[in-house]
């Protein structure tokens, strides 16, 4: 394997898919608890899903580069571009194939699930599509993003946890969305602003030279406190919504995995700068877990 398709594939930051199918994967098991899926239409939502999650993580990376956010002194892992692997025009071509294929899958998986691109539920799926790639792009990328005014966070709450559930649900459901569905599709999106929380945090210091964070504005304990209100208020939405959708004492196992969680806030309170990256991980697959369990509760019980 030679260095530029070693850089490309480090680049495409692989540890941060499983967040990505989590909350998709919640709404279309929640579905399928509910109604007869197409399978193909599920498998196309987990890969337009990914797409567009490597198109964030691409775009994130250029982005950071053309700002000078990235600097020696950054506490994250290196990537692509700044371990000389790939150039800042390998990284563009890179952002438009996938952006490409983001699209071309998002087109095949309306098109597998509702038969037509022309009704008005697909129309208003590519439309949200569409926006949805805008919003990858524009994290870090383009004359004024919007990751860098503080904003990441409620776009991260908006796109991981609200479309992600509501959206995957109703990919594979092809029906009108209980407003039930809003307790789980929120507890997705606190527990992945967490995500961000814990990067901003680790960033802070390189950070702070030409970028507004919500960590930098909390300061180090407030972004702290607000890391613990968010898993909080994540478990108890889940606790809630299992207890009054479909009541079963069966779809409260996903409890099992609240020790990952624990574990994750003593290390974000133990923890400063590059020994937090571990946290990252720890919360990302802990919630894909959470998520698996929980979805797949309603179907078997």
């Amino acid at each position: 394997m030679n260095q530029k398709l070693r850089s490309a594939i480090r680049s495409l930051r692989l540890r941060t898919l499983p967040l990505s199918i989590a909350g998709v994967a919640l709404g279309a098991l929640l579905a399928a608890s509910d109604f007869k899926v197409n399978p193909w239409g599920m498998v196309l939502l987990f890969l337009t899903t990914v797409f567009l999650q490597i198109l964030s993580n691409l775009s994130n990376e250029l982005g950071d580069v053309l700002n000078g956010t990235d600097t020696p002194d950054r506490q994250g892992p290196d990537y692509g571009i700044a371990e000389g692997g790939l150039s800042v025009n390998d990284m563009k071509r890179l952002i438009s194939v996938i952006a490409t294929a983001c699209a071309l899958s998002g087109c095949a998986m309306i098109w597998v699930s509702f038969g037509t691109l022309f009704s008005l539920r697909s129309l208003s799926l590519l439309i949200l599509g569409a926006l949805a790639i805008m919003a990858a792009m524009r994290y870090t990328l383009g004359p004024s993003p919007y990751g860098y005014r503080g904003l990441g966070d409620i776009a991260v709450f908006i796109f991981f946890g609200l479309v992600s559930v509501l959206g995957g649900y109703y990919v594979c459901a092809h029906t009108i969305i209980s407003p039930m569905l809003i307790l789980p599709a929120a507890a997705v999106g606190f527990f992945s602003v967490g995500v961000l929380n814990v990067n901003n945090i680790r960033d802070m210091k390189t950070d702070s030279v030409n970028r507004v964070t919500v960590a930098i504005k909390l300061g180090l304990k407030g972004s702290r406190l607000y890391q613990t209100s968010l898993i909080a208020l994540g478990w108890l939405l889940l606790i809630l919504f299992a207890s009054v959708y479909k009541p079963s004492p069966w779809h409260f196992l996903f409890l099992l995995v609240l020790p990952l969680h624990l574990v994750h806030l003593k290390g974000i309170w133990s923890r400063t700068e590059r020994a937090l990256d571990p946290m990252l991980p720890l919360l990302v697959m802990s919630t894909f877990l959470l998520c698996l369990i929980l979805g797949i509760s309603f179907i078997v019980f």
